[in-house]
């Protein structure tokens, strides 16, 4: 497979109901993903161990059983959902903002967490360097937004894991509320 391209629709189909306690959201999916049809796929990836780390998920869940997430209230997209690769490789305008508020505003999810500055970026109109990691004070809706570091491997420097144990404790809160 090239390290990047176009996708045929629903390759990796949004993972999304409405009552969701977060809503993660990618910028694209990276080749390993493209293959193996699974979020987060590459071993590199944080996304899955931080998941269990954080308490989001009480066992670490393999990338092809995405599905599962549903069971604890967490769903997955993608900013861009027609093209795989990383950031720098996307055709112009494939991040689509538009799309992606659509979804949140008829899911309404609690939280809408963003796992990097440069999806926030697009759907904030904001440049990387004006958004703070965490909490925003934009909402869409009642949808609370969080920016988190990536947990991609090629942006380990700018990992902390810190800012995912802060969402994880407000999610937590949230199914507390819920019970």
């Amino acid at each position: 497979m090239d390290k990047s391209g176009p996708l045929p629709p629903g390759h990796v189909p949004d993972l999304l109901m409405p009552g969701l306690k977060v809503v993660f959201c990618g910028t694209a999916l990276g080749r390993v993903s493209a293959e193996q049809r699974a979020y987060y796929a590459n071993p590199g990836n944080f996304f899955w161990r931080t998941l269990h780390n954080t308490g989001l998920t009480p066992e670490r869940i393999k990338p092809q059983d995405y599905a599962r997430l549903l069971d604890h209230g967490i769903g997955l997209t993608d900013l861009c959902k027609a093209h795989f690769g990383n950031d720098n490789q996307l055709p112009q305008g494939a991040l689509d903002a538009t799309a992606l508020r659509e979804k949140i505003e008829k899911y309404q999810p609690k939280i809408l967490a963003f796992t990097s500055k440069t999806g926030a970026s697009v759907f904030l109109g904001r440049s990387t360097g004006h958004i703070p990691l965490g909490f925003q004070s934009e909402t869409v809706g009642d949808t609370r937004i969080c920016v988190l570091p990536s947990p991609s491997g090629q942006a380990r420097i700018f990992w902390n894991q810190a800012v995912w144990q802060d969402l994880a404790d407000r999610v937590r809160g949230i199914e507390i509320a819920g019970e």
